[in-house]
């Protein structure tokens, strides 16, 4: 092994330590109902409508500007794009922490204040910073594509268990934030530093530049020497086999994860007339996060060995049994450590939604311009953040239960089976 590959193969894991600070940072997105819940209570007493605004318009803006961060990380390089975010990030929470100052107390100003900072601008920093680490990395381990991707955004998805006990403690802090402004500006300043400087260790390999001993496998797009853009990527039917796969699982798992607290209400009435069911339902939602970000490495890891395909159609099949599970709960009494069990098998499965289709991106389509690829293919997560509240917000408020919306969640994951079973017979990927 000359010198060189040795270089390289070492400097491969520092890319990996900048991925995991910053999807740790970037995961805080999730948490956004500590900040809700404080805006909806206290001095503030917002319209709980006006609370989920910003979380909403932060999902779309994450979703729209990953598609620019992906084209211009695969041009200019992971680093610069990541830090870019970085400051968009940090930006966006400290102009977020004059929200006090900007509404005065109108409930409507300071939404559309939230909107624009913590929601636009935040929301386009996260875009802009989480694609490059999981481009970078899936070029730099081509021999464990799925493994690697889903460590990195395992970090995404703790970063809402963590930062949720972060942001929770700033804003039990009354004699030093005794409103949440200064909260987001202690956060800006902590995620400006974390995330800029986790992006500094993010690189590309050196162009041809492969781990020691390893061969591309017959049926990758790499092995037939073809790397799409996006516009031959979209005309395709696997790119839309996969895009209406993600649109699906992506639905039932956000569809839970917005409504776990309130179903298991429903479906425990007992237990939630109890003085502690703050700290259940706390658990409830810790435990999913949890399996959400041991799904993510899990899957992955799985699909390197077994293929992208296949772990798609056992995950997608564990999730239809979450989904109806939680259809037939809701029309019985059960435990809240039942409903916690179901949840956390949806939050197993949508994890792997995260380490799946970036790496079944790189097998279809290369990995050189994977960072564009995905940033089309992830506009299917925008769509199910507003189709995963809509599920359940308008299906529950007409039919008061439910029922009907875990059951319909249930069918699209049985049609993602169906779909990942057409795109195994259209071509096999391999899992390297």
């Amino acid at each position: 092994m000359s010198e060189e590959i040795k270089i390289s193969s070492s400097r491969r894991y520092l890319v990996v330590l900048g991925a995991l600070i910053i999807q740790v940072c970037l995961g805080s997105i999730y948490a956004w109902s500590i900040f809700q819940a404080a805006l909806r209570e206290g001095i503030y007493v917002w319209p709980s409508l006006l609370t989920q605004l910003p979380f909403a318009a932060g999902l779309a803006s994450f979703a729209t500007f990953m598609i620019i961060a992906g084209y211009y990380q695969d041009r200019i390089g992971p680093r610069k794009v990541a830090t870019l975010g970085g400051i968009l990030l940090a930006t966006g929470y400290l102009l977020a922490g004059l929200v006090d100052i900007i509404s005065q107390g109108n409930p409507i100003i300071g939404t559309a204040w939230l909107i624009f900072t913590y929601g636009i601008i935040a929301g386009a920093g996260i875009g802009f910073a989480y694609v490059c680490p999981i481009a970078a990395l899936v070029k730099w381990f081509p021999d464990k594509k799925g493994l690697i991707t889903g460590v990195a955004v395992a970090g995404f998805g703790a970063g809402a268990l963590v930062m949720g006990y972060v942001e929770t403690w700033l804003l039990s802090l009354p004699m030093i934030f005794p409103l949440v402004g200064g909260a987001f500006i202690i956060l800006g300043i902590l995620y400006f530093v974390l995330v800029v400087s986790g992006s500094q260790l993010l690189t590309n390999p050196p162009l041809g530049w492969t781990p020691p001993g390893y061969t591309s496998s017959p049926g990758t797009a790499n092995a037939k020497g073809k790397d799409y853009i996006p516009r031959e990527m979209i005309v395709t039917v696997v790119f839309w086999l996969l895009w209406f796969m993600f649109l699906f699982a992506a639905t039932a798992g956000l569809m839970t994860l917005g409504n776990v607290k309130s179903a298991a209400a429903a479906i425990d009435p007992l237990t939630s007339s109890l003085p502690i069911w703050g700290v259940i339902a706390s658990i409830i939602v810790g435990v999913m996060s949890i399996f959400n970000a041991i799904g993510r490495i899990v899957w992955g890891a799985l699909s390197d060995r077994i293929g992208r395909v296949s772990t798609m159609v056992i995950m997608f099949t564990l999730l239809t049994i979450g989904m109806f599970g939680f259809a037939f709960l809701s029309t019985t009494y059960a435990s809240w450590i039942t409903v916690m069990i179901v949840a956390s098998l949806v939050g197993f499965c949508f994890g792997g939604n995260f380490a799946l289709f970036p790496s079944s991106t790189a097998d279809y389509y290369g990995t050189k311009n994977v960072g564009s690829n995905y940033g089309v293919l992830f506009t299917a997560y925008g769509v199910a953040g507003i189709t995963g509240a809509l599920a359940a917000g308008l299906i529950v408020d007409f039919t008061g239960s439910y029922f009907l919306a875990f059951t319909i969640t249930g069918v699209l994951a049985i049609v993602a089976i169906i779909f990942a079973i057409f795109l195994y017979r259209i071509r096999r990927p391999s899992p390297k």
